[in-house]
């Protein structure tokens, strides 16, 4: 995709969806049920819980209970939820020159990685090939 303004809300969901799309069924499956949303940025209290002080340090964030963690006697709480944050996302783009598309996937698929319960080290260790 070429844009010739920023990309706005629904073309970051749009690309979401493409990459969520690619992902292998049996993993997708995994994923059914989470709510993937797309933000402009992240909210002040968000930004309070995480210890973060400015909104574009954050691209994305998984809320919810991880896979790991999880029992089918819990009681159902709010489904669970990736954000990715619009803003953030663009400026890294516009900072590394990576492909916009191929941004958005690796920051959904950073998150999906912790709705299965990996820790941010656990991924980078996977992102490296270790």
């Amino acid at each position: 995709m070429r844009f010739s303004t920023p990309p706005g809300l629904d073309d970051l969901v749009e690309m979401a969806e493409h990459a969520l799309a690619a992902i292998p069924a049996p993993l997708r499956d995994l994923v059914r049920g989470t709510a993937i949303l797309v933000e402009d940025v992240p909210d002040d209290e968000t930004l309070r819980d995480m210890g973060i002080e400015s909104p574009w340090e954050l691209t994305g964030l998984y809320q919810g209970v991880p896979l790991t963690e999880k029992s089918v006697g819990d009681i159902p709480r709010e489904p669970d939820r990736i954000l990715l944050y619009r803003e953030p996302i663009l400026l890294e783009w516009i900072e590394t020159g990576e492909d916009l598309f191929r941004l958005v996937r690796n920051v959904l698929i950073h998150e999906i990685g912790h709705h299965f319960g990996l820790s941010d080290d656990d991924i980078a260790r996977l992102e490296e090939g270790d």
